[in-house]
C-alpha cells in the first residue's frame, strides 16, 4: 500500500510573524526536501479535510471551541497566550490540520494508505481540553484517536510524541482514558514543565536532561517505550512527530539527528505491522531549524518504505 502525506495550503497562511519560529517556511523546508530527495515522486498527496465541529468535541470543552471560533479576528491579530496567536487566516489552517488527522485515520483504516504523514500547522500537542498554548489551538493528534476510538471503533490506540517538548495537551485529554497508550519524550525541565511527575500507567513520559544524544535516546526507548507498545498490542499508532530535538534546532538542547528520528520511526512501523496491520498516522508538531527539519521528515518517510530490519540497523 502506498504512503500518503495530506497537507493543504491555508496551513501556510496562518503566519504569526517573521519572528516567529513556527512559520509558513517550515512546510516549504519540508516540500523542497522531498522534492529533492526524490520521496515527492512516490508519495500519493491529498488536500486535508476540515475538522467539524463534531471532530472538536470529542476532545475540547465546547466552550473553548466557541472562544476560538469568537475570537478569530477579521483584521489584525489576537494572542490566544503568550505564543500563540490568531490571525484572519488562523481558524481555517487549524481546522485543516486538525482534519488532516482524521482524513489519515479514515484512509489507513480504509487501507487507502499504510501509513500517513500530515504536514499540517499549527501543531497540537500542548492544546488542551480548553485551552490554546505553546503554538498549538487544536489538538489535532488526539481529535484523530478520538476519532479511530469513537468512529472507527478501536480499542487500543497509541500517541507516541517524541516532540522536545512534553505533549501536555494530549496527556490532558487522554489522563482517564486507558484505551489510549501515550509516550512522550522531552527536554526537561522545559517548556511546559510539565510530564516529569506524572503517575499513571497508560502514560509513559520520558524526561531527558538537556544535551541528551541519540544513543541515550534509543536505550531508554527500547528498554521503557518497546516493551510496553508490545504489551498494549495497538490497533492504530499515531505520532505526534516534533524534530526540535535536532542538533541543529536551538529551540532547545537536545542532540538527535536523522538517523535516530528513522530508527524510532521503524520501531514504530515494526510494531504497527504485527499488532496494527501496519496503521500509522504520524502528525507534524515541532521542528523550527528548516533544513534540520526537512532532512529529518524525509528520513522519517522513507522509513516507512524500507524494510524495517534496514533502518533498524542504522
Amino acid at each position: 500500500m502506498p504512503i500518503a502525506v495530506i497537507s493543504h495550503p491555508a496551513c501556510r497562511l496562518h503566519d504569526m510573524g517573521g519572528s516567529h519560529p513556527e512559520r509558513p517556511a517550515r512546510l516549504d523546508a519540508i516540500e523542497d526536501q522531498l522534492i529533492s530527495s526524490g520521496l515527492s515522486f512516490v508519495l500519493h498527496r491529498r488536500d486535508a479535510f476540515r475538522a467539524t465541529r463534531e471532530d472538536l468535541q470529542r476532545v475540547h470543552d465546547p466552550a473553548y471551541i466557541d472562544r476560538v471560533f469568537a475570537t478569530s479576528p477579521s483584521t489584525g491579530e489576537v494572542h490566544l497566550d503568550g505564543d500563540t496567536i490568531m490571525t484572519p487566516q488562523t481558524l481555517e489552517s487549524a481546522l485543516r490540520a486538525a482534519g488532516a488527522v482524521v482524513q489519515g485515520v479514515d484512509m489507513v483504516m480504509g487501507g487507502e494508505a499504510c501509513a500517513v504523514l500530515c504536514a499540517v500547522r499549527p501543531p497540537g500537542h500542548h492544546a488542551e481540553r480548553g485551552r490554546a498554548m505553546g503554538f498549538c489551538i487544536f489538538n489535532n493528534v488526539a481529535v484523530g484517536a478520538a476519532y479511530a476510538l469513537e468512529v472507527k471503533g478501536l480499542e487500543r490506540v497509541a500517541i507516541v510524541d517524541f516532540d522536545v517538548h512534553h505533549g501536555n495537551g494530549t496527556e490532558d485529554i487522554f489522563k482517564d482514558d486507558a484505551r489510549v497508550l501515550f509516550c512522550s519524550s522531552f527536554q526537561h525541565p522545559f517548556y511546559p514543565y510539565s510530564g516529569a511527575d506524572t503517575d499513571n500507567p497508560h502514560i509513559l513520559n520520558l524526561p531527558f536532561p538537556a544535551g541528551t544524544d541519540g544513543t541515550a535516546f534509543r536505550e531508554r526507548i527500547e528498554a521503557e517505550w518497546l516493551p510496553a507498545l508490545e504489551r498494549f498490542a495497538p490497533q492504530l499508532i499515531l505520532i505526534s512527530a516534533g524534530f526540535d530535538g535536532h542538533v541543529e534546532d536551538d529551540i532547545a538542547d537536545m542532540r538527535l539527528r536523522e538517523p535516530d528520528y528513522a530508527w524510532i520511526t521503524a520501531h514504530l512501523q515494526d510494531i504497527a505491522t504485527r499488532h496494527a496491520e501496519g496503521r500509522i498516522v504520524s502528525v507534524l508538531e515541532g521542528g523550527y531549524a528548516l533544513s534540520a527539519l526537512g532532512r529529518s521528515v524525509a528520513v522519517h518517510l522513507k522509513a516507512f518504505l524500507e524494510p524495517v530490519t534496514q533502518t533498524l540497523s542504522r
